[in-house]
């Protein structure tokens, strides 16, 4: 089971730092997710700067969401 997220950071490059109950930090590159619909509009910068964690999740607003498995298992370790 992954572990949750206990702390993010929004970097510049719609990177995304992640850091994990398990001691991980992984870092996510965004861009290709935003042609998604699901995550289009986070290509908006300041709501992209706006990630915070709920739950152990990366949450941006109600509507978009970005799971602790894609971050964990995609995410490059730093």
């Amino acid at each position: 089971m992954t572990p949750d997220v206990i702390k993010v950071k929004a970097l510049a490059e719609y990177v995304i730092e992640a850091e994990f109950a398990d001691g991980e930090t992984r870092r996510l590159d965004m861009r290709p997710y935003l042609d998604y619909p699901a995550f289009s509009p986070l290509k908006e910068n300041c709501l992209f700067m706006r990630a915070h964690v709920e739950h152990g999740v990366v949450v941006w607003n109600d509507d978009i969401d970005l799971s602790p498995d894609t971050l964990y298992l995609r995410g490059a370790a730093c």
